[in-house]
């Protein structure tokens, strides 16, 4: 970065536009902001520097250089109106976000800005910077420090009636107690933040993510039906916008289908026109999904999660939901293989399933302490002894319910005698 500065005008912009290396522009937009005039116009040249320096700096790779420049930035700051201060600084904090593995870093910058804006009794912009420190946060895993943060600052926002951003913050809260699985308090979050929608004009992209929620707290409680029509909604939005969670909707609303066993609607989804802008490997693991859960096929299900584990595993919501499918088809293919036989071999079922052996006696250990059939395993023989239903017999019941309506007549009798005697 060179000493003399440049001047904070309109051809200075234009050199630094025209420069053929990047670090050579870089260069020149530092020297303008070099400049000590806080004449309008430049003040306007380096509004339009800053801008350009952080999408270059992002394009770059230089996340601490982001830094620095939020620090250097501080005295120019006091000379423009706050609104502007505030666009300024969440725009770096957008630009450090946009550079991969810069977490640590963005929470560490919040942290530095929210003292500075509380130095600097900047409330407004100081709110903003603590919700999108709360999101990092959350990000990061470190939920007790988000969830005190969040307390403290939905207090404040609801006494201050900003409702665009108190939608903000209920979304927010919603989401991190969802990832505590404090689903009443994820729920009461999200309506408050629905409640507080309704009151402004809530932009698309917002409206969307409140839309996303609810879908994922829907298929949270298995209601799938209602849960793909919030991820609908939020996939109209998404796909308007060209938002990159466009793919990740479709990919619930795919997963809703699944659930409900309605899996051969899954391709005529994806060859829609909508799904075929999103090709991918997302889309290819749903239908991976669907294929097996059609055929009913464990093997094919297990060969699915192997080859788009990013996509299926490392997704906390779809492997949830997926976790609890492979349960239910386990239980059924075991049920419907053992249901010919009063004994058989544990590795002749596993055989028969092509699954490990300890993997299908835990299993169907599981299902008899679960009541799904009735039997016991005898380990030393290596065998699964299946039991008779037992049959009720009918007369018990029966005898109970005389028992039971002689004894109301004999209460009865003796409430008139009573009245009688009186």
């Amino acid at each position: 970065m060179s000493s003399s500065y440049l001047p904070a005008t309109t051809d200075s912009m234009v050199q630094a536009l025209e420069a053929k290396e990047p670090a050579e522009a870089i260069s020149i937009l530092y020297r303008i902001l070099e400049n000590p005039s806080s004449s309008p116009e430049a003040l306007r040249t380096k509004e339009q520097a800053i801008t350009n320096l952080s999408d270059l700096l992002r394009q770059e790779k230089r996340a601490e250089d982001l830094r620095s420049l939020l620090t250097q930035l501080r005295p120019f700051f006091s000379l423009i109106p706050k609104a502007k201060t505030a666009k300024i600084v969440r725009g770096i904090i957008d630009a450090v976000a946009k550079i991969p593995g810069t977490s640590e870093l963005q929470i560490s910058l919040c942290k530095e800005m929210v003292q500075w804006t509380r130095a600097e009794k900047r409330t407004f912009l100081r709110q903003r910077v603590e919700a999108r420190l709360a999101a990092l946060l959350m990000e990061n895993k470190e939920y007790s420090e988000a969830l005190s943060l969040l307390s403290g600052l939905v207090k404040e926002v609801r006494r201050l009636d900003d409702k665009l951003l108190l939608v903000d913050i209920d979304l927010l809260e919603s989401k991190l107690h969802f990832s505590l699985r404090n689903l009443p308090k994820a729920k009461a979050a999200l309506t408050a933040a629905r409640t507080a929608a309704n009151a402004i004009y809530v932009p698309p992209a917002q409206q969307g993510t409140i839309d996303l929620q609810s879908g994922i707290l829907h298929a949270e409680e298995k209601d799938y039906k209602t849960a793909y029509s919030y991820f609908f909604e939020a996939f109209e939005a998404f796909n308007a916008l060209e938002d990159p969670r466009a793919v990740f909707s479709l990919k619930y609303m795919l997963l809703c289908k699944i659930m409900v066993s309605q899996a051969d609607d899954v391709a005529g989804i994806i060859a829609s026109k909508a799904g075929l802008n999103y090709m991918g490997p997302e889309l290819d693991a749903m239908k991976a999904v669907a294929d097996a859960h059609s055929k009913r096929s464990l093997k094919f299900f297990e060969t699915a999660l192997n080859n788009y584990k990013a996509q299926l595993e490392e997704d906390p919501i779809v492997h949830r939901h997926l976790s609890s499918l492979y349960d239910t088809l386990l239980e059924q293919n075991l049920c419907r293989l053992i249901e010919p036989f009063s004994r058989v071999e544990i590795a002749h079922v596993a055989e028969l399933i092509e699954l490990p052996i300890d993997h299908v006696e835990k299993k169907l250990s599981q299902m008899i302490l679960d009541k799904k059939f009735a039997g016991t395993l005898d380990q030393g023989a290596g065998c699964l002894i299946i039991f008779d239903d037992p049959k009720t017999d009918a007369i018990f019941p029966a005898t109970l319910e005389t028992i039971a309506n002689i004894g109301k007549v004999v209460d009865s009798l003796y409430l008139r005698s009573a009245k009688i005697m009186a």
